[in-house]
């Protein structure tokens, strides 16, 4: 009986059978430095400020959604955006992100405008995060708590418009 099976070992250097593509192989293999894949050498770290800004973002691009932030906030926030040299207007007003080394939970007070359906734009404002969010960073989103702290009238006077991003 004849043993048909290949060595489970490549063929040493100048064996009987090595072709020239296992003697590149088997020197690439001599070469490589750190093993295993470049990608993975190493850990990325991401901040609660990136994720709460690409939320707010996310959450203020959805319509019927007028402002973030509760009521103090916004007031805080008009006052800290007409300092000169202040700080620009914060897209994460609003917004607060607890984030992990895989997950990550959002929450996010909204004010929404007159007429629309709550219960839509909640709806829509948390695919519209966690699509970003988990597009953009990786992590995977286990909730996006949403608290809706006011409603725009129509006939309200406007304390500072904030900018639509589409």
């Amino acid at each position: 009986m004849t043993d048909t099976t290949r060595p489970s070992r490549p063929e040493q250097p100048g064996g009987v059978g090595e072709t020239p593509l296992s003697a590149q192989l088997r020197k690439a293999n001599v070469t490589r430095r750190g093993g295993g894949d470049p990608a993975d050498r190493g850990r990325t770290t991401i901040a609660d400020g990136v994720v709460e800004k690409i939320a707010g973002l996310a959450a203020r691009d959805v319509l019927g959604v007028h402002a973030m932030g509760s009521g103090l906030s916004r007031t805080f926030g008009v006052v800290r955006d007409r300092v000169p040299g202040g700080a620009s207007k914060s897209v994460s007003r609003g917004v607060k992100a607890e984030v992990g080394e895989v997950q990550t939970a959002l929450d996010l007070e909204i004010v929404v405008e007159y007429g629309v359906s709550i219960g839509d734009v909640a709806r829509a404002v948390r695919e519209n995060v966690i699509a970003a969010v988990e597009r953009m960073t990786g992590l995977e989103v286990v909730e996006v708590n949403i608290a809706v702290t006011d409603v725009k009238l129509p006939e309200e006077e406007e304390e500072e418009p904030e900018p639509r991003l589409q």
